[in-house]
This record gives structure tokens, C-alpha cells and sequence, in this order.
């Protein structure tokens, strides 16, 4: 005798938190506390990018108060970008991963803004004129999509960051270069470094932490998933 019953289907998983992104287990309202910078946030995410539980942009750009989250493939201007009337490209930066010489060209635990021969020699002068920074939020191909879609990133001031320290994504995922952090990493960072406020970056990355450790307990121990890089700004 055969059961020929069918099974309901499995109930659909409840929608990522409207705020911060993350589904209702992982959200982290709770934890974003709004810290007021003096630098403009912009950042641009590719829509296909798809990391619900562990990706880092809405973190960001929900603790920066005036940060700008845009999700879209091409804008014609830095200042549409934006949403204002009119923004002056030399004043902003964009965080760009750089290679490993220009990499190696920057201190350890320093930023930089990079020319066509290495670092500026006015740079201590462009980074304290900066108004805001961008950011790319994406894999790697992603992130090469953006870039060849915006054409007016390439006026910007080229950044380029040299973290002193390692992702904490740890082996939750595999980086390309051991240098390569989160978004929300490579942003507190920056904005550390360009605001002379060395205790923002932990306040900026403390929710990113509690986010792992809850998404540590809830998957249990399991062998490193492969994440796609989230700066790649190549």
C-alpha cells in the first residue's frame, strides 16, 4: 500500500529586516547606534549582491548618520549618486583596493591617495580636504561592473587603505589577499584614519562582530563557506 498524500511545502523563510538587512535571527537594529563623522559615506552596491546573512554595507551605512546606500548597476555623476544638486569629484575619494605595490607603498595601519606614480606628495593635504569617501559593495566581478559602468569613479581620488590588522571573518571566508577586509571594515578604517578619531572603528565594526558570533552559534561547527570578497575596488 502506497501513500499517496503529498507533503506541504516547506513555509517560506520571513523577509530580511526592512533596517539592517539580516534575516529576523541575525537582525541588529538593536546594535546601531547613529555616530555623527564629518565625512560624506557613499556607497555603491551592485544588485545582484546576495550575502543576506553575512554581508556588511547596510551595518555601515546605518551607523554613519547621512551615509547614502545606493543598489544599482550605473549612475551618470558622483552628485546623482548622491542625490544633490551638484558634488565636486576632486573632494571625494574612492576607496580602491590597489595593488600590491601600491599596497606595500602605504604604512602599515595607513591610507593614502594614490597618482599615477605612487603616493601623492601633497597627500597629507587631499586627505584633509576630503569631503566623503566611496565605497564598492560587491564580488569581485561585481565590483569590476561598477567601475566599468561609472566611468566618473576614475575622477575621484584613488584611496588606498593598509589595514593593520586581519578580517574578522577569519576562515568564515576565503580572502584573495590577506590584506582584503569587509566593506564595513575597509569604511571604519578609513573614516578612523580621516577623522583622527582612532576609537570609531571599533564602534563602527562592534555590531559586525556580534553578528558573527550569532551566526557562528546558529550554523554550529561546519567547515569555511567560500564569500565572495566584499572590497574588491579593482
Amino acid at each position: 500500500m502506497t501513500d499517496d498524500t503529498l507533503l506541504p511545502p516547506p513555509p517560506e523563510p520571513p523577509p530580511p529586516c526592512a533596517t539592517c538587512g539580516k534575516p529576523p535571527d541575525l537582525c541588529l537594529c538593536a546594535e546601531l547606534v547613529p555616530l555623527r563623522v564629518r565625512r560624506g559615506l557613499l556607497v555603491l552596491q551592485h544588485p545582484q549582491e546576495q550575502d543576506v546573512e553575512l554581508g556588511t554595507a547596510r551595518l555601515l551605512t546605518g551607523q554613519v548618520e547621512g551615509a547614502v546606500l545606493r543598489v544599482g548597476l550605473s549612475w551618470p555623476n558622483l552628485a546623482k549618486a548622491l542625490g544633490r544638486p551638484q558634488a565636486d569629484n576632486r573632494r571625494w575619494g574612492v576607496l580602491h583596493m590597489g595593488s600590491k605595490e601600491d599596497v606595500a607603498k602605504v604604512p602599515r595601519g595607513g591610507i593614502a591617495v594614490m597618482g599615477k606614480s605612487g603616493i601623492l606628495p601633497e597627500n597629507d593635504l587631499v586627505l584633509a580636504d576630503l569631503e566623503g569617501i566611496v565605497l564598492i559593495d560587491g564580488t569581485w566581478a561585481q565590483a569590476k561592473t561598477l567601475w566599468w559602468r561609472n566611468p566618473w569613479l576614475l575622477k575621484l581620488r584613488r584611496v588606498v587603505i593598509h589595514p593593520d590588522f586581519r578580517s574578522a571573518y577569519g576562515n568564515v571566508r576565503k580572502e584573495p589577499r590577506k590584506e582584503s577586509v569587509s566593506t564595513l571594515e575597509a569604511g571604519a578604517f578609513a573614516l578612523a584614519k580621516l577623522e583622527n578619531r582612532p576609537e570609531l572603528q571599533a564602534q563602527l565594526t562592534k555590531p559586525f562582530d556580534t553578528l558573527l558570533d550569532r551566526w557562528k552559534k546558529r550554523r554550529g561547527p561546519r567547515r569555511p563557506v567560500k564569500l565572495a570578497a566584499e572590497v574588491p575596488n579593482d
